[in-house]
């Protein structure tokens, strides 16, 4: 799957499916709508209108079902017939799963995917997943040959017009979004240190023209970032900040995307175990989903300030390491009493935050992170835990998750009750809990909250996806759709627009004052 192109195209043309095998995918209520005209040139001669009625009525999904209809080269196949409240209604997770086992093999392929336009987005993001970019297996190596996979979208229900030029362009950006930041995630931390971060990071900014800020190594320790310095000062490649800013004309407000990248976890001198260290290398899964994300969102027109932090670290071991015991000062001014050096995510961010409220005049501040085994815990594999001082904004993640496949689910904010937790007779705060029994995944987002201030007047959202961000030993490139649909109405593309948790048919009902003061709070 590691040298497959993913082209998008309004319509993929006819095909003998021996020489272009294909899937056919989409809700079995969906396909019914597909009429024979649409699907006969890619599926003749091999398959007669017969043969596809059969197996139309064959398919009985539960929750998944497949049939091939000529050997190995066309296959149909169902996604679940309904799913609940707490799902995306593109049922995203199964269309990946589909596509890695019923997806022909092949050089050049093609998938029909059948949805209604509100899924598009949704299910354009799950085929990516199944493309995964990173690979060093010897055999890819010798193969030369690039293999293509053709989507086609045939939209079905309300608004089931054909995809215009701007949808396959949001889908190509989004996509390309999401496999970046896979392939970081998926690349060891032998090679995707913190030098070669910052070089991932200068590559997306030379393509939008835009040179970033990094502050490095003992500058950070000069300027006061405790937390970054103090987590990576032991490897030998330096701990960074890194910042990308997009600056438009007639922006209304400054957003900041915080993620944190850890390339390699140990756990530091309070070391992780032989069977937990393995997969570290995807702790830089927040500040992956913060670049890909914020190189689609830039591609799209997005329309206010936005600014990329990426608190990159390696938390190693050696001479140089934090102590158990250490105190720091972070670059809030306040000083952290390290009880735990393997809960370090929390003070890489802790800095990066205050960046955002005290140099880049942010907002709203949402940072991503694989921040707690906990999360998995509370919200699950697929659910990332969401913790904000806003309900609203609480509600517009839990609704953008379901509209873009990266689903979210709330965790309890209860700082007067959590945040003590953190009590330290020597300092301002611990940076690991007393009772690990006490909502460690809400305590360990407060901590990060309590660097900007729990009264700050702005909108703080933080994304923990420690779970969501893997699936198996793959990367899913988690957390970039989320972040493009959740600010989908800062951006001038329709069809981020559509997936926003401000859809434009609620805007189209209100006037040009309510609609700006919602979209304020909101977006």
């Amino acid at each position: 799957m590691a040298n497959v192109g993913l082209q998008f195209q309004a319509s993929a043309g006819d095909a003998d499916p021996q020489s272009r095998p294909l899937l056919l995918l989409g809700q079995l209520h969906h396909l019914h709508r597909v009429p024979w005209s649409h699907v006969r040139g890619k599926l003749q001669p091999r398959v007669t209108e017969e043969l596809w009625q059969a197996a139309l009525s064959t398919l009985n999904p539960n929750p998944t079902d497949s049939c091939p209809l000529y050997l190995n080269y066309a296959t149909v196949a169902a996604l679940p017939s309904r799913v609940s409240r707490h799902n995306s209604p593109s049922a995203a997770h199964f269309i990946t799963r589909l596509v890695r086992t019923c997806l022909p093999p092949g050089t050049h392929r093609c998938i029909l995917m059948v949805c209604e336009r509100s899924d598009a987005f949704a299910s354009a993001c799950a085929l990516a997943r199944a493309f995964p970019l990173f690979t060093h297996r010897s055999g890819a190596s010798r193969r030369t040959e690039k293999k293509t996979v053709t989507v086609e979208f045939f939209l079905v229900g309300q608004d089931n017009g054909p995809v215009e030029v701007s949808t396959l362009q949001c889908l190509t950006s989004a996509t390309e979004g999401v496999r970046l930041a896979a392939r970081i995630v998926d690349t060891p931390c032998n090679e995707m240190n913190t030098d070669t971060f910052l070089e991932e990071i200068k590559k997306v900014g030379k393509e939008l023209g835009i040179v970033p800020t990094v502050i490095r190594d003992e500058e950070l320790k000069a300027r006061g970032f405790g937390g970054i310095y103090g987590v990576g000062k032991a490897a030998i490649h330096p701990p960074a900040l890194a910042v990308l800013s997009h600056t438009p004309d007639g922006a209304t407000q400054t957003i900041a995307w915080v993620g944190k990248g850890i390339v390699y976890d140990t756990g530091g001198l309070s070391m992780k175990g032989k069977t937990t260290m393995p997969g570290m290398k995807r702790d830089c899964g927040g500040a992956a989903a913060v670049l890909g994300a914020f190189r689609a969102a830039v591609k799209q027109g997005f329309k206010d300030t936005l600014h990329a932090v990426f608190c990159l670290a390696e938390n190693s071991v050696g001479p140089n390491a934090t102590r158990p015991d250490d105190i720091h000062l972070l670059y809030s001014g306040k000083t952290v009493e390290i009880n735990n050096t393997d809960a370090e995510g929390r003070l890489v961010l802790a800095d990066g935050v205050s960046y955002a409220c005290k140099d880049l005049g942010a907002d709203i501040i949402l940072d991503v992170a694989t921040l707690t085994g906990a999360q998995g815990i509370a919200t699950g594999k697929y659910h990332a835990a969401v913790l904000t001082n806003s309900a609203e904004w609480e509600a517009a993640c839990v609704k953008a998750g379901r509209q873009c496949g990266d689903l979210v689910h709330p965790l309890v904010y209860c700082p007067e009750l959590h945040f003590s937790e953190f009590t330290s007779a020597v300092a301002d705060m611990k940076n690991s809990v007393a009772d690990r029994d006490n909502s460690p995944s809400s305590c360990a987002g407060l901590f990060i909250a309590s660097h900007i201030g729990f009264d700050w007047p702005g909108v703080w959202v933080h994304l923990d996806i420690a779970a969501p961000v893997h699936a198996g030993e793959r990367a899913t490139g988690f957390g970039v759709a989320l972040l493009l649909a959740l600010f989908g109405q800062a951006s001038e593309d329709p069809l981020l627009n559509l997936v926003s948790p401000l859809g434009c048919e609620v805007d189209a009902q209100e006037g040009d004052a309510e609609r700006d003061s919602k979209r304020r709070r909101l977006v």
